[in-house]
C-alpha cells in the first residue's frame, strides 16, 4: 500500500487542485494546522506583493467528515484569489466579450532560466503563457497541503519534519534589500530535517525504492531547486572513508550512530537517525531588469518578459521542502507499514519497533 499524489492547476487559474490516495481511515486532520503551512510559504523578506494578494487556504471536496478521512481519495483545493483579474485571460473555454484584465495578450518573449522556451518547443505552442502558467512555483501551494496530510499521519508514528533557510544570502534583509535595489533575484539553500525515523525505510533492493533518491527527487522536482545532499553529502567526497563514516554503538536506544554524516540515510535505507537533506536553490528568472531574449513572432532580440516576481523565495523553498520530505516519508511509511485505519498502522508500526528494539533519539 503506498500513497499516490495527482495535482492540476495553473499559476493564474481559478485553483489548484490536489487528489491524495492511500490514506488510512480515521486520520485526524487540522485545517489550522495545514493553512498556517500555506501562511508560512508566503512568508519570508524578498517574496512579491501577490503573496498579499492571496491568502492561501485549503479546501476539501472530498474525503474526509468532521475532520477524519475514509480512507477513501481525499481532494484538495487552493483558490488563486487573484484569479478575478485574469477571468477572460485564463478562461478554460473561448471567452466571450472583449478582452479585459490580465493575460489577454500572447507572450513571446521567453525568459532565461525559466520553462518558457523548452515548454513551447516541446509542445508546439504559440503562445508562452501555455507553459509557463503551469511551470510557476505558484502551483508548490498544493503540494504544501499534501504535505500538511503527509505531517499528520508521520505524526501518529512519532515523526516530526521541518525545514528552514539557511543563513545566507537569500535569506538575509540586507542582501535582498540590495538586489531589490539592483532590480534583481538571489537564490541560496534550505535544510529538512526529519526526527523519528525509524531504521527501515525504503529500500537498497531497487534503485527507485532507495530512500535517499526518492528524497532527491521530490525536492529536484521543485521549481529553481538545482542541487540537492544527504547528510554531508558533498563534503564526504573530500574525506578518507575513516572519517566520512559513522560507526555503529549500542547504547539504550538499541544499535546506533554517535555521529550522523550519512544524514540517516545508509544504503538507500533509513538507519534510524535523523534524516537530514539540503537543497540548493538558484537564483529566481523572472527578473525586473530582464535578460536577453529572443520575440518568437518577430525573431528579433529583445528582453525577456517582465512578469511579477520575487526578490527571494528561499524560506518559501524551506516549507515547500519541508512538505516534500514529508510527502516521501510518509509515502514509505505506508509502503512499510500499511494498514487500512489508523489503528492498524500504529499497530505495525509499535509491533516493528518491538521486533527490532529500537527508540527513538529523544523519546
Amino acid at each position: 500500500m503506498s500513497l499516490e499524489l495527482a495535482t492540476a492547476g495553473e499559476s493564474h487559474g481559478p485553483a489548484l487542485v490536489a487528489i491524495v490516495s492511500g490514506l488510512p481511515a480515521g486520520l485526524v486532520l487540522d485545517r489550522d494546522a495545514i493553512d498556517a503551512d500555506l501562511r508560512r510559504r508566503q512568508q519570508g523578506y524578498g517574496r512579491s506583493p501577490r503573496q498579499q494578494i492571496e491568502a492561501d487556504e485549503v479546501e476539501v471536496l472530498a474525503g474526509l467528515r468532521h475532520g477524519r478521512t475514509f480512507g477513501t481519495p481525499l481532494a484538495l483545493v487552493v483558490r488563486n484569489r487573484d484569479h478575478k483579474n485574469w477571468t477572460w485571460g485564463m478562461s478554460p473555454w473561448p471567452p466571450e466579450g472583449e478582452p479585459e484584465g490580465k493575460g489577454t495578450k500572447p507572450v513571446t518573449l521567453p525568459r532565461p532560466g525559466h520553462a518558457d522556451l523548452a515548454g513551447v518547443q516541446k509542445h508546439g505552442l504559440a503562445d508562452v503563457r501555455d507553459a509557463l502558467e503551469r511551470a510557476s512555483a505558484r502551483h508548490t501551494a498544493v503540494y504544501v497541503a499534501a504535505g500538511g496530510v503527509a505531517k499528520a499521519l508521520l505524526r501518529e508514528i512519532g515523526v516530526d519534519v521541518s525545514g528552514e533557510a539557511l543563513p545566507e544570502a537569500g535569506a538575509d534583509p540586507g542582501a535582498v534589500d540590495e538586489a531589490r535595489q539592483d532590480r534583481d533575484t538571489l537564490g541560496g539553500r534550505v535544510e529538512v530535517r526529519a526526527r523519528g525515523v525509524p531504521p527501515g525505510f525504503g529500500s537498497y533492493a531497487r534503485r527507485e525504492d532507495r530512500l535517499d533518491a526518492r528524497l532527491a527527487a521530490a525536492l529536484m522536482g521543485i521549481q529553481a531547486v538545482k542541487g540537492v545532499e544527504i547528510g554531508d553529502g558533498f563534503a564526504l567526497s573530500g574525506l578518507r572513508g575513516s572519517a566520512a563514516h559513522d560507526e555503529i554503538v549500542r547504547d539504550e536506544r538499541g544499535l546506533n550512530r554517535e555521529t550522523n554524516r550519512a544524514g540517516g540515510i545508509e544504503g538507500g535505507v533509513s538507519n534510524g537517525e535523523e534524516i537530514v537533506v539540503r537543497a540548493a536553490m538558484k537564483p529566481l528568472p523572472t527578473l525586473m531588469r530582464p535578460l536577453r531574449s529572443v520575440d518568437l513572432d518577430t525573431g528579433e532580440a529583445a528582453d525577456a518578459l517582465v512578469e511579477r516576481s520575487d526578490v527571494s523565495a528561499v524560506e518559501a523553498l524551506g516549507v515547500v521542502a519541508e512538505a516534500a520530505v514529508a510527502w516521501e516519508l510518509a509515502r514509505a511509511a505506508r509502503e512499510k507499514f500499511g494498514g487500512d485505519s489508523v489503528g492498524d498502522f500504529v499497530g505495525a508500526w509499535r509491533a516493528y519497533l518491538e521486533r527490532i528494539d529500537w527508540t527513538a533519539r529523544g523519546s
